[in-house]
């Protein structure tokens, strides 16, 4: 079967060990998603450019949720691009302690999930 490409985007000044625990869950067996690209750290004059590539690379953005959201202008960004390519995406919890924050580019009607790897999968499997 198929893997479903995504891209993650995350806050890389607080979170890279969430992205690196869906790394680990995209290796599993039973994974129904690869990794195509993930947010951008450096900051170039081409990094929107980028991120558009490999957001329009995947089939689905996640998005991973911390607790310093609300200074992730990156992460806005993305979801932005995402938006104007049409590739959908969803909000994942990124701490089970709570204090995750929805990013600001997020629409109100966007609900963050809890991150379990049963939920991963239905939300990979257009559950939402």
């Amino acid at each position: 079967m198929a893997k479903v490409p995504v891209f993650i985007s995350f806050d890389y000044d607080h979170d890279s060990t969430l992205k690196e625990f869906i790394v680990g869950q995209a290796k599993l067996p039973d994974s129904p998603f690869e990794i195509t690209d993930h947010s951008i750290k450096e900051a170039s004059v081409d990094w929107k450019e980028k991120a558009r590539a490999g957001i329009r690379r995947a089939d689905q953005v996640i998005v991973l949720c911390g607790k310093h959201m609300n200074t992730a202008t990156g992460v806005n960004v993305e979801i932005g691009i995402a938006r104007d390519e049409k590739t959908p995406y969803f909000l994942l919890a990124g701490y089970s302690d709570g204090g995750n924050e929805k990013p600001t580019a997020a629409l109100d009607t966007d609900k963050m999930y809890k991150w379990t790897w049963e939920n991963l999968k239905n939300l990979i499997a257009g559950g939402r």
